[in-house]
């Protein structure tokens, strides 16, 4: 224990005088290229840049190593997304339904008509608030069983509907499009060329089908079903790797356009 507090001891040292050398060549480097004491017109904006840049190097930071100002930087974060998250409930959801509508209401026909439809529904969301106290919390179960039982009744058809039936259909229209299309252009010239839509239409009803069947795990495979679940599995896969490498390339032009802002906004290098 005497042994590693002594270890880390200089190179805690170290590690602070780089974070302060660093800090200042970020201030100098700030201030040069963006002449915030020359009497600018934008030193709003400026400063803006200059407080994105810092943001985005201390997130950065995290590659070399888990370090203070990455952890300042991502509770800085969490905190804005609160806030922000905070102000617009209270824009879009809590002022126009409850302030505007009740204790503002212009008319005490519309006040009443307020009260009619929304004196339950703040009723059941001042319950969650009782998940604070431990002596009344169990107030809150009723509206999490409301919450659970709407959304389960709900969620059931809107599912079924969006991820089954939606989808067979749509998986379905471009086979018949491209049947009725190929065999409106079967005698004439040249009739091959729907071909190539065809056998796409039947591979992605093909796909849809057997994955659809893969997931439903209460019925018994045979030797067909477990041939046609294997063949649901390789499309699985596929569909995975194409969606790996679409985040892989999300990512890179999210990095891209950081580096792009540093090089170009941050220390104003010519495009």
């Amino acid at each position: 224990m005497v042994e590693s507090s002594q270890t880390r001891g200089p190179l805690w040292t170290i590690q602070s005088a780089v974070m302060i050398v660093l800090l200042a060549a970020f201030l100098v480097v700030s201030v040069i290229r963006h002449n915030l004491f020359g009497g600018s017109d934008h030193v709003k904006d400026s400063i803006g840049v200059i407080v994105a840049a810092a943001l985005t190097l201390v997130i950065y930071s995290f590659l070399y190593r888990d370090n203070p100002l990455f952890k300042s930087a991502e509770n800085l974060y969490v905190g804005v997304a609160l806030g922000y998250q905070a102000v617009i409930t209270w824009r879009e959801s809590l002022r126009p339904e409850i302030y505007d509508a009740i204790l503002a209401a212009p008319t005490p026909g519309a006040l009443s008509e307020a009260l009619i439809h929304r004196s339950l529904p703040i009723l059941l969301g001042l319950l969650l608030l009782t998940r604070l106290s431990r002596k009344y919390s169990w107030l809150s179960r009723y509206t999490y069983a409301l919450m659970i039982g709407w959304g389960a009744g709900l969620g059931i058809v809107a599912t079924t509907d969006s991820y089954i039936l939606q989808q067979l259909e749509a998986a379905a229209r471009p086979l018949q499009d491209s049947v009725l299309s190929a065999g409106a252009t079967m005698f004439s010239w040249p009739w091959w060329c729907n071909v190539g839509s065809v056998a796409g239409a039947v591979a992605v009803l093909v796909g849809t089908v057997c994955v659809l069947f893969y997931f439903f795990f209460s019925v018994r495979h045979g030797k067909v079903g477990a041939g046609v679940s294997k063949v649901g599995i390789w499309f699985l896969m596929i569909s995975f790797g194409a969606s790996f490498g679409y985040t892989v390339m999300g990512r890179l032009s999210l990095l891209i356009g950081r580096v792009q802002f540093l090089l170009f906004d941050w220390l104003g290098i010519p495009r």
